[in-house]
């Protein structure tokens, strides 16, 4: 996300910069504070930012590192005339408040000229303290500190305004709020953009996006979901509303001006315009698992008809491969994608059998990220990122077909039976387990 949203502000996220896997502490090189603000005006992954003055792996070395800050970058915020305080934060550990106060004391070789003001300081100076991530092995002491200015929060408040638990219209597989927003922020989701959903289920993914300003569209081939007809997905709630749609839903936050429309459309028949239409497709393809991944077929393609009959014209459903779902999608986002843009879609593993040849490629798309959500202990899914770096062609339209990358991902189709066997197993076990 972090990546995602330092190339969108115009910065680069460089590899050499500090990412410590075991901490949830990163030092980055940002160019300026107001890309550092702008970064923090979208992520709900980050808490907040701060301008480092110093860090070590022991008080000795934080202090050290502090007096090697160069003055003239301190002494605007330690003016005589500003006010100021002071916070610790330690991350595995709780600190008595004698033992805070104790650190901060420690500071005064610092070159504070204001005022102390707890309520309501213009600057805000941080320790950050980092005592590992075991609970069980807490040490004693601190094995880095940190010591900055604070410039920004993140927008974690998101997940809790626009939880799934106060919406108007959901449904099984409505997606969690604090997953929608990251994965708009992984489409690089700007003002004015197009952004759809081909399987647009209750619209979770459309609100994130158009929260950011970007205007939204999406299909789905569940006539009653885009309708908001049926049984409702809510607890003690037997049929849905009359005002329980798509539409609604973005009402509801204030997002409706951003709101295209919602299609009643099967993703595996072609129905857009050829061209260049959308900035980001942002979808949640489904698994088998709570819904069937299904599709559109005349009764003429599913029963060959005695030659010469004008009958059996009409649709059925049949199911609809997941292999086949990802390579749809990819052509799709060859196709339709601007030069640029982003195709961010989940793809559900079984953990045992995974690779990354089982990733789906395309010549036109350029992976981007791939990063794991676990499911249970035998599945996940991965949030996959690519952007789009060739025009389409019509011979990349089957690509996928020549490239030796089509087969292993063919084993999809079998993620609902690998699925469904370790829940059968789990629950085996568990009842064995209350036998003895």
């Amino acid at each position: 996300e972090i990546t995602s949203l330092l190339s969108l502000c115009g910065g680069q996220f460089s590899g050499e910069q500090e990412i410590r896997v075991n901490s949830p502490f990163w030092i980055l090189n940002i160019p300026s504070e107001e890309m550092a603000r702008g970064l923090m005006k979208r992520t709900v992954c980050a808490k907040s930012i701060f301008e480092l003055w110093g860090h070590g792996k022991s008080a000795g070395e934080l202090y050290a590192s502090l007096k090697n800050y160069p003055t003239d970058k301190m002494l605007p915020y330690l003016q005589s005339d500003s006010t100021y305080k002071v916070h610790i934060h330690t991350f595995n550990k709780t600190l008595t408040q004698a033992q805070k106060i104790k650190k901060i004391d420690a500071l005064e070789f610092l070159p504070f000229k204001g005022k102390v003001n707890l309520k309501n300081p213009e600057h805000v100076f941080w320790i950050l303290e980092d005592y590992g991530m075991n609970p069980n092995d807490v040490p004693e002491e601190p094995i880095h500190l940190y010591f900055g200015r604070w410039i920004a929060d993140g927008q974690r408040e998101l997940i809790e305004s626009y939880s799934v638990k106060k919406r108007h219209f959901i449904g099984n597989t409505s997606m969690d709020a604090c997953l929608s927003f990251i994965m708009a922020n992984h489409g690089r989701v700007k003002p004015n953009d197009i952004v759809y959903d081909p399987f647009v289920g209750t619209g979770g993914l459309l609100i994130s996006s158009a929260h950011f300003g970007a205007y939204v569209c999406g299909t789905d081939i569940d006539y009653n979901t885009i309708h908001g007809l049926g049984k409702a997905s809510r607890k003690n709630q037997k049929w849905r509303g009359p005002d329980e749609n798509i539409r609604a839903n973005l009402r509801q936050y204030g997002l409706e001006k951003y709101y295209l429309d919602a299609l009643v459309a099967d993703f595996s028949r072609p129905i857009w315009r050829k061209g260049m239409l959308f900035d980001a497709i942002i979808t949640d393809p489904p698994y088998g698992i709570r819904e069937a991944p299904r599709r559109m077929r005349s009764q003429k393609e599913a029963v060959k008809s005695v030659e010469g009959s004008t009958e059996n014209h009409f649709f059925i459903s049949s199911s609809y491969h997941l292999s086949d779902i990802f390579s749809d999608l990819l052509k799709f986002g060859a196709e339709y994608l601007v030069m640029g843009g982003r195709l961010v879609y989940w793809l559900p593993i079984y953990r045992p059998e995974y690779t990354e040849e089982i990733i789906p490629r395309h010549p036109c798309l350029k992976l981007i990220s791939n990063c794991e959500q676990l499911l249970s202990s035998h599945t996940s899914r991965r949030l996959i990122t690519m952007e789009k770096v060739k025009e389409f062609k019509d011979q990349d339209g089957n690509s996928y077909l020549l490239d030796g990358q089509y087969m292993p991902y063919r084993g999809h189709n079998s993620f609902r039976e690998k699925y469904f066997s370790g829940v059968t197993k789990r629950i085996a076990k568990e009842e064995k387990d209350n036998q003895k």
